[in-house]
């Protein structure tokens, strides 16, 4: 019974020192954060796409993979803005299985969390500076937050997480846009309470200090399906969907209406291929009716180097360990289809 206190993590000042972001990085995520906020605030009519692994299990596929984004992002850079998705803490549902790199930087290794502070903040430093391209993660974590804030471009609140007071004060805090997702339930009302407390200034305790946040104008909504009392996916992706939304948005005062379509987890059901149906139905949405199009901004999709996923330890390069994704040609070729019609 009770904690086994292991080891005196690193602070983030520590880490940072080890791995500093260069001056040139400095700059480029300041104007990545911008072209983000833009298409946010509907200062830019370019659309997101936050594409990758559903977690990032090893760094050297996960730089591969980002590398093929890069020439993606160069040919569509008219149309689209690639925020790759490097997720290092995945939220389990029974606590079971793997947490992700932060967890295990070798996912058939113990747990260490000491080495995986470092190889996180290695994997997205490693990203950023190959490709150009700022990253995004999921915060499962609050107080992680500033181990990788400074090259993140984007951060998700996740469905679990979404409720949670202290994940909503710390998205007040933040510097670049924040996605609340829908609750598990898919409860909509309670991700934009999330959204309401996250564009709120507040006065909380965050690493053993207490801090001021000024709000963040660029917190939105995320939309990713939800499971029923049987434990059915109930999507909430459709045309009905997002038109609802809409209305809920406009009985409220909040800033920079937005919402990102997941394509991936309830809203597919987990069948991986669907993503390229769902993504060509919400782009058919918002051509259908300009409050969709004004709302929806972009997608999220879960895509790696081989599809489907397998078990920790069966080495296919390139393939997720937990829920399967779109094969790069496939995700490829959608996003092209994306550029073309969004």
């Amino acid at each position: 019974m009770g904690f086994q206190y292991v080891s005196n993590l690193p602070s983030p000042e520590e880490i940072k020192d080890r791995f500093p972001l260069p001056a040139a990085l400095k700059a480029l995520k300041i104007e990545r954060d911008q072209a983000i906020s833009d298409v946010l605030t509907g200062n830019s009519d370019k659309f997101l796409v936050i594409i990758g692994p559903c977690s990032a299990d090893n760094e050297d596929s996960v730089c591969d993979y980002v590398n093929r984004l890069v020439k993606i992002q160069e040919k569509t850079k008219d149309r689209l803005i690639l925020v790759p998705r490097i997720y290092t803490n995945k939220p389990r549902t029974t606590g079971e299985g793997y947490k992700g790199m932060l967890h295990q930087p070798d996912p058939e290794k113990k747990p260490d969390m000491h080495e995986g502070l470092i190889a996180i903040r290695h994997m997205h430093m490693k990203v950023f500076e190959e490709t150009g391209l700022s990253t995004a993660d999921e915060t499962l974590y609050p107080e992680n937050l500033t181990y990788l804030d400074d090259i993140m471009s984007y951060i998700a609140i996740g469905a679990r997480s979404v409720e949670n007071q202290q994940h909503r004060l710390t998205s007040s805090g933040c510097e670049v846009a924040v996605g609340m997702k829908n609750p598990t339930s898919g409860d909509m009302s309670v991700m934009l309470n999330s959204v309401v407390a996250a564009q709120q200034a507040h006065d909380f305790t965050y690493r053993g200090w207490e801090v001021k946040s000024s709000g963040n104008p660029l917190a939105h909504t995320i939309l990713r399906g939800a499971v029923n009392k049987h434990g059915q996916c109930i999507p909430n992706y459709h045309f009905e969907d997002l038109f609802l939304l809409h209305e809920m948005y406009s009985r409220r005062s909040l800033k920079n209406p937005a919402c990102i379509v997941d394509a991936n987890h309830s809203n597919s059901n987990k069948k991986y291929r669907e993503q390229i149906r769902i993504s060509k139905e919400v782009l058919h949405s918002r051509k259908h009716a300009p409050e969709i199009r004004s709302l929806v901004k972009g997608l999220m999709i879960e895509s790696y180097i081989e599809p489907g996923c397998q078990k920790v330890g069966d080495g296919c390069y390139g393939k997720s360990i937990t829920d399967p994704c779109l094969g790069w040609e496939e995700s490829e070729r959608l996003l092209y289809e994306i550029a073309e019609n969004c």
